[in-house]
């Protein structure tokens, strides 16, 4: 019931906690640690639950202890054990009263686990408080502790008075104040947003519903619209335009129009104060400039602020006449500028209306590449930012810098015995990530920009390391020619993301006593840099020393360690690795539970780390050729083995879990078949059965899964005994895929094949010997490492250089190979096939580079095999429908070659002349201009003698200008053989306009596509690719290059298993447990991210679309807002997923009777999909079939034909002629000719999608009846018309046609019918009746092209349908019956909106 949109990307931005929904100021709490308040969209909750920090709190709490499954934190709550989770906690919140100094004491809804420092962040929001930040807050003369909770303060209650009391400033508190009143000032200012700093981002859904939706946007929509409706696109967006305009992606805000306070806000050049103006309590001088060109000086004291007698030469600290002195810098402002007053009051109301999403910072910094010229302010926190390298106060610990591997270790080392303890782990995990993430990217750029001292600067650049904030840097180069067996740089530069793989892995299993370092990997202006935490005690020992488990030299010496074997044993199961034996150099056997390049190294804290993973995952053979070894068949058909750059890849654990799945229902298959052999006939045929198994084995291998769907309902890990933290980090770590995690059914099958077997499965001997056989010759054909159960694990040494193993292990080393052949055979023969029917039924739909790699490594792909996939598609007999996963997967390969041949070409770069060159890539890559020179900076500044003492230079750099000899023609000539050798993939074409005309690719997708991989920000203007006279860019219009960051995503466990289960019981059509269910995940993501969350987003999404299900459309739009909003700010405003919640969005606003926001709101969505994926694409048919429908009822008929006749196009080509979804888009067209009295073309069409429906589904069915009905009834209209029209030639023009045309409406939530169009005519014949749609008929057609269909059942049905659930909920979970279904049961359907 789900639709496919409500997928939650793989990767996923995280966030800072907020305060949502209070008192109309809806303030955020950025620094708040704690978790926010229940979010409002929460409303089906039932009223005695909440969650913790819910809006009320709770006095006790009843929970279930999660089961514990051997290792420590293998806690599985399974759906059983989070349905008993779910916390009990007494609906008790309660008001206090604020008194602020100068204000009316104001009521605030508090929850008793809030904390005091909440209610410090509230006020520091709300506008009569917001410049206040040094100051207490007292319950009858008592000083309340900021890190108190509340439930814990004597005397607080109901009513309760609390005072805000000002406190003394410290230097450290005036800083803050005026860090404070720059945010304040600089809160509607986007520069932060487009330059990417302090976790700001864009969005720009206000722009078009006029600010909000909610309650203030309904009493602004009343009177507005009355007036005429402006449906006319602009034109670009019209289909058929070609003009892919670049400024409309970023439009003008109104509210962004600068209210400037004051023209200069500065640190005074005379600071610090002198020992004797400390001892006055000066704290520090501030130089400001009033919008009056008033220059003044001003002191913070501990007492507050005054201005002083100071001028810009001469320093005099004494109080200038009058002297002021004000606690908070905004009233001393007031008093001097009443510009600074009127202005600032203005701002704090618009920045209090602005949604608290538009403001909120997220967890993870998301880069704009493109954006317009901003002019560079003066600022003095910006300033000092920059040249203090954000080391102080505002790092939490005040005067040094903070201990990241502590933090990291000890977050994980915090208790998770039961949910809240779970919760507070999780959101310290999350929250240490993102500061760690935040910190590690800056160090590296700072690396880059030659701003850190190398720890070894005598070394060649590209050598060196760094430590910056207690954070270890390294380059992706080959140090020490480590890496020259395995590919020297190129493996250098794999190495890295390989290891954060392998952290991600060991994380997410979570074994008690095993660490790993945090790990974040960026490239940034064509150089790789790897941030790790630094592990106590490694920097004052050589590294031989401190090994103790694992090798440093790829395998000669090779040491182990019993600690660590126990630890890796937990973690071999979940991750699939084998338990083996390895040879060092002496010929000792050495025991392992890992690959020989893990580290184990004991930190002076005693803790037991493993670093160096990048080898966690098996090789992938198809990449690495052996010698006197032969792939299966199945790969030589497709040219594999092929020789890649480095000898480091490996499979990707999605495939390993697919494999290993794919396997298990193998070994049930064979073992039930064995078994009813056995039955039927008495003797013993060992020998035959095990024959039969090895057929079948082979044969299943290499075809695709029959019933993916089975597939998926099975164990996602495949063993008999599964533990939460395996679940989590399955690669279904994506809500939308609804993997039912049930290990009753698998033990339950096992069981019932094995007929006696005990703990869990098939673990131990079985009692009767035929059964062991059976499961014996089972485990041997499916390549189990165990005989009595099934147990597929793989030896990551597996044709690793230099690894040699004893000899007694030769049988299972040989066994290992062939699992590893057998691996790479299943990912070309099931996985890609897999891939590419997902993508023609349309499960699967990448719009741009990003969704198709998310699509590719969901199934275990990696993009490595992107050329193999593209032959497949090109081979595929419907190859016609894949048009637009073939032009996007070219799209990938080419930027993806250009961003490979970009990295090196920007190392040879000097920093001067980096914009020069970047611009002159982009010439020579996208412009059609055939002779792009490269603009050398100006000769004057061009250093004429080369200083080769200078050492500690960028890495990489040098003073050379060869990149300025590159040409258009060379550049894609290295793409194309790029190409080749990369991808094996053959690209014909040899510049940017035969690669357009020959894939019918755009350039602005390619401009879009390279500018995002490679971190390239660049001016919003229109760009003239195709002129041949002068090129596209300038070096004026690069603005900036960021950061590129792969970092790990700490998951909220607990919430995601809520989620899951709310999604199963809305498919199993409990919509209001569901309901409650995705509320519950809601509150406790809310919990563990904050308020912004990728997550969350999906969980908003769903529940929008339930309030929207069960007629609660206002309550759809406000959480449907929501979603857009996050999704614009974590993900960006343009990413598929943005484009999809604009569309639903869309559809609620009409529900809602807001047509004309409705319209705005599908321009936009398609405007931003032809820049991300032009036309010719299956979604583009729903968006216009969306837009059609709309324009359809608002009677502009001529805009909407052009809409639906396109969607028609669209889907035929897509779904095929003979496609059901045709027949609707046949049956939309016809209703609007219909409108237009054109009854020949309407019954044309509506004849085409009777036919559909009659050849697809049957004369009887429903469908076939409606539409044959429809046809009757236009044909008596054509009758009645033509009659008519007789009539009138016959008469003469006495006789006339006035067609009444309704311009001004009132359309309210209950969608009233447009009054019917009645042409009035004279003649005997009665006339011919036209109406025109009626909303509510839209609004039906609307449901069911976004699939959504609302089935009237009777009682009977309902109550057969209750005992049909019913009956399967105990197949599923026996002893579990579900009752209390709705009275009209709602069903979603994407795949056949018309028909169920």
């Amino acid at each position: 019931m789900v639709s496919k949109t409500d997928d939650i990307p793989a990767s996923a931005p995280d966030g800072g906690s907020a305060d949502l929904g209070r008192d109309g100021a809806t303030p955020d709490r950025k620094a708040s640690g704690k978790a926010p308040f229940k979010d409002p969209c929460a409303r089906g909750h039932s009223a005695n639950k909440a969650v913790m920090n819910g809006d009320g709190g709770h006095d006790h709490i009843e929970e279930a202890e999660s089961k514990q499954e051997g290792g420590a934190g293998d806690a599985d709550p399974g759906d059983e054990a989070n349905e008993q989770e779910v916390i009990v906690i007494q609906d008790t919140g309660f008001t206090v009263k604020i008194q602020a100094p100068g204000t009316e004491p104001f009521d605030l809804q508090v929850s008793p686990q809030e904390m005091v420092q909440e209610i410090h962040q509230v006020l520091m929001d709300r506008e009569d408080t917001c410049h206040r930040t040094c100051f207490s807050l007292q319950l009858d003369g008592n000083v309340l502790d900021s890190f108190a909770e509340l439930k814990s303060i004597e005397g607080l209650q109901e009513g309760s008075l609390l005072k805000v009391v000002e406190e003394p400033y410290t230097v450290r508190e005036a800083r803050i104040h005026v860090r404070h009143v720059r945010d304040l000032l600089k809160s509607l200012d986007p520069s932060d947003a487009y330059n990417g700093v302090d976790c700001n981002s864009l969005s720009f859904l206000s722009v078009f519903t006029d600010g909000d939706l909610g309650e203030s946007g309904k009493r602004k929509k009343k009177g507005s619209e009355l007036e005429q409706i402006d449906c006319t696109p602009p034109e670009h967006i019209l289909p058929g335009s070609k003009d892919r305009p670049l400024v409309p992606l970023q439009p003008t805000n109104k509210d962004w129009k600068p209210l400037q306070c004051l023209k200069v806000l500065t640190m005074s050049g005379w600071n610090p104060p002198p020992g004797n103006r400390k001892m006055h309590g000066d704290l520090m001088y501030l130089y400001i400039v009033t919008m009056e060109e008033r220059h003044v000086s001003i002191t913070a004291s501990t007492r507050g602020f005054y201005l002083n007698q100071s001028t810009t030469y001469t320093f005099s600290p004494k109080p200038a006449n009058p002297s002021f002195l004000t606690h908070s810098l905004v009233e001393l402002l007031s008093q001097i500028s009443p510009a600074f007053k009127k202005n600032f009051t203005a701002l704090q109301k618009k920045r209090v209306q602005r949604h608290p999403f538009e403001r909120i910072a997220t967890p993870f910094q998301v880069y704009s590449w493109t954006a317009p010229q901003i002019d560079h302010a003066m600022d003095c926190v910006r300033a000092e930012d920059a040249y203090t390298s954000r080391l102080g106060y505002e790092e939490h610990i005040p005067g040094q810098t903070r201990d990241w591997n502590e933090e990291l270790q000890t977050t994980r080392e915090l208790a998770r015995k039961n949910l809240p303890e779970r919760l507070l782990r999780e959101r310290a995990i999350f929250k240490v990530h993102s500061d760690f993430a935040a910190a590690a990217t800056r160090g590296a750029m700072a690396v880059i920009d030659g701003n850190v001292m190398a720890i070894n600067p005598g070394e060649e650049t590209r050598m060196q390391m760094f430590i910056w904030n207690n954070i270890f840097f390294s380059l992706g180069f080959d140090v020490k020619d480590h890496y020259r067996e395995l590919g020297g740089d190129a493996a250098a530069h794999a190495a890295p993301t390989n290891d954060l793989n392998g952290v991600r892995a060991y994380g997410a299993v979570d074994v008690e006593g095993l660490y790993t370092l945090g790990t974040v990997v960026v490239d940034y202006r064509g150089n790789r840099v790897t941030a790790q935490s630094i592990i106590p005690g490694i920097l004052e020992r050589e590294q031989e020393q401190s090994v103790i488990y694992g090798s440093i030299d790829f395998g000669k010496t090779v040491v182990s360690h019993p600690k660590y074997l126990e630890l890796l044993d937990k973690t071999s199961r979940p991750l699939k690795v084998q338990h083996h034996a390895v040879l060092s150099e002496k010929n000792e056997s050495v025991d392992l539970c890992s690959s020989v390049e893990c580290k184990g190294i004991i930190g002076n804290d005693g803790r037991h780390y493993i670093l160096d993973l990048l080898r966690t995952f098996p090789p992938d053979l198809n990449f690495l050729p052996v010698e006197d070894e032969e792939l299966p068949p199945e790969c030589q058909k497709l040219g594999f083995p092929c020789q890649h750059r480095h000898r480091l890849a490996c499979l990707r654990q999605e495939l390993i879990e697919a494999f290993v799945e794919h396997r298990y229902l193998l070994f049930m298959k064979m073992a039930a078949i064995q078994l009813m052999q056995q039955k039927a006939n008495k003797e013993n045929k060992a020998t035959a059965l095990t024959n039969s198994a090895s057929a079948e084995m082979t044969a299943s291998s290499t075809a695709a899964p029959k019933d993916p769907e089975a597939s998926k309902a099975t164990q996602t890990n495949s063993e008999p005994t599964q533990t939460v933290s395996e679940a989590t980090q399955t690669p279904a770590s994506q809500p939308g895929t609804t993997t039912e995690i049930t290990t009753a059914t698998t033990n339950g099958t096992l069981e019932s094949i094995t007929t006696e077997s005990q703990n869990g499965g098939c673990e131990s001997p079985l009692e009767d010997p035929k059964s062991r056989e059976v499961v014996l010759n089972a485990c041997k054909a499916v390549g189990s490492i165990s005989n009595t159960s099934f147990d597929i694990r793989f030896n990551p040494d597996i044709y690793s250089p230099g690894v040699r193993f004893p000899e007694d292990c030769a049988e299972d080393i040989q066994k290992q190979k062939q699992l590893l052949k057998d691996g790479a055979a299943f990912l070309v023969s099931c996985q890609i096939p897999s891939l590419v029917k997902d993508c023609l039924d349309h499960s699967a739909l990448p719009m741009d580079g990003a969704t198709l790699t998310e699509a590719l490594h969901q199934r275990g792909i990696n993009v490595r095999y992107l050329g193999t996939v593209l032959e497949f598609v090109d081979k595929t007999p419907a190859r016609a429908q894949l048009d637009h996963f073939y032009r996007i997967g070219i799209s990938e390969l080419i930027t993806r070659c250009a961003k490979h041949i970009f990295k090196t070409y920007l190392q040879g770069v000097e920093l001067s002349a980096l914009s020069a060159a970047v611009s002159h890539f982009l010439n020579c890559f996208l412009s059609s201009f055939p002779d792009a020179v490269a603009h050398l900076p100006a000769d004057e500044l061009v250093s004429r003698r080369k200083n080769r003492k200078r050492r500690n230079r960028v890495p990489g750099a040098g003073d050379n200008t060869a990149w300025a000899s590159l040409t258009p023609t060379e550049l894609w000539k290295n793409v194309v053989s790029e190409a080749q050798s990369y991808y094996n993939f053959t690209l014909q074409c040899d510049n940017v306009d035969l690669v357009v005309e020959k894939y019918g690719l755009q350039k602005i997708t390619l401009l879009r596509e390279i500018s995002i991989k490679t971190g390239i920000q660049i001016l919003i203007k229109e760009y003239n690719f195709d002129s041949r006279h002068k090129t596209a860019f300038t070096e004026e219009d690069i603005l900036n290059i960021f950061p590129v960051v792969k970092h790990v995503n700490p998951k909220a466990s607990d919430a995601f298993h809520f989620f899951q289960s709310g999604q199963a019981k809305v498919q199993q059509g409990f919509l209001k447990e569901g309901c409650e269910l995705i509320n519950e995940a809601l509150n406790l993501f809310n919990n563990v991210y904050g308020a912004m969350h990728v997550e969350i987003c999906a969980c908003l999404r769903l529940l929008a679309r339930l309030n929207y299900i069960m007629g609660d459309h206002p309550e759809a739009l406000s959480n449907q807002q929501k979603a857009v909003l996050m999704s614009e700010r974590v993900l960006g405003i343009e990413h598929p997923n943005t484009i999809q919640e604009y569309i639903h969005l869309a559809l609620y606003c009409f529900a809602n009777g807001q047509l004309s926001t409705a319209l705005k709101l599908l321009y936009r969505a398609r405007y931003l999909m032809l820049m991300v994926c032009g036309e010719d694409h299956p979604e583009m048919a729903l968006l216009d079939s969306n837009i059609g429908l709309v324009l359809h009822g608002v009677m502009e008929y001529d805009l909407s034909l052009r809409f639906l006749e396109n969607a028609l196009a669209i889907n035929s080509k897509y779904h095929g002629p003979r496609s059901l979804k045709v027949a609707l888009s046949h049956h939309l067209v016809a209703r609007v000719y219909e409108s237009k009295a054109e009854f020949r073309s309407a019954l044309q069409h509506e004849k085409e999608g009777y036919t559909i429906y009659k050849n697809q589904v049957g004369e009887s069915h429903e469908k076939t009846k409606e539409s044959s009905e429809y046809l009757k009834h236009l044909t008596q209209q054509a009758v009645a018309l033509q009659r008519t029209m007789n009539e009138i030639y016959k008469n003469g023009s006495s006789a006339s046609i006035m067609p009444l045309k309704v311009c001004c409406l009132n359309y309210d939530i209950t969608l009233n019918h447009i009054t019917d169009i009645i042409l009035t005519m004279s003649g005997f014949f009665p006339p011919p009746q036209f109406t025109a749609p009626s909303m509510a008929s839209v609004l039906e057609q609307l449901n069911i092209i976004n699939g959504i269909i609302f089935i009237p059942l009777s009682q009977k049905d309902l109550e057969n349908l209750k005992a049909e659930v019913q009956r399967r909920q105990m197949l599923q979970e026996p002893g579990k019956i579900e009752e209390n279904q709705e009275d009209c049961l709602l069903e979603l359907d994407d795949k056949l909106p018309v028909d169920d």
